[in-house]
């Protein structure tokens, strides 16, 4: 059965983003940090129209977190802007062509027509929950994986409703001290975590757990 998967980098201290968060610095003061250690990589680089970049460890985690998806699922924060769509228009970080190419669907309190980008990225907005989000990405991934992009508020809603299968730590050297805890708000969700890979490679470590209830 397809899995769903939760894939993020984390502070020592649990944060997945800083504090602050604005539009020029997206994840908050000093949280570019926690994602240092895949900018670098060929295999971060390539799926983004990027030439170069290294080989190390980290490489085959990212390769294998990019493999067998057919959708993802992301928060209104991570995808960006504020308000209403009319008030204030906003088409994601990504320019034209964003690095996803699979259906995206937006988790949001304000109704939008599906916004087709180059690269066979489509960013469908869902205003009625998770379920109905997870609903629709199952059906367009075709019995691929779906990822959970983040942020931290959506992640936390599908570790409350159970629905995750496996979650990928990366967890950075780094201590932001303030900023989006993912561990917060999980109150009765009574997961089990069963570690089942630790990868150690140049400035993070890859911790994989598959989830239980």
């Amino acid at each position: 059965m397809a899995k769903l998967r939760l894939d993020i980098s984390i502070s020592l201290d649990g944060y997945v983003a800083g504090p602050n968060p604005t539009e020029e610095e997206p994840l908050g003061i000093g949280g570019e940090q926690l994602h240092e250690w895949a900018l670098e990589l060929e295999a971060w680089r390539s799926p983004h129209g990027l030439e170069g970049g290294v080989v190390n460890e980290s490489s085959r985690v990212m390769e294998e977190s990019q493999a067998g998806l057919g959708a993802t699922i992301m928060g209104r924060n991570m995808f960006g802007g504020e308000g209403s769509w009319e008030e204030k228009p906003w088409d994601g970080w990504w320019g034209e062509e964003p690095p996803f190419h699979m259906p995206v669907f937006v988790l949001t309190h304000y109704e939008r027509a599906p916004l087709v980008k180059d690269g066979g990225t489509t960013f469908t907005f869902v205003t009625d929950g998770i379920e109905s989000a997870l609903e629709q990405a199952r059906e367009a991934a075709g019995g691929k994986d779906i990822a959970i992009a983040g942020g931290a508020d959506v992640a936390q809603q599908f570790l409350r409703a159970g629905l995750v299968d496996e979650m990928q730590l990366h967890v950075a050297p780094v201590l932001l001290g303030g900023g989006r805890r993912l561990f917060d708000n999980l109150e009765g969700a009574n997961l089990v975590l069963e570690c089942i890979r630790v990868v150690a490679a140049p400035g993070v470590t890859h911790l994989k757990y598959r989830i239980g209830s």
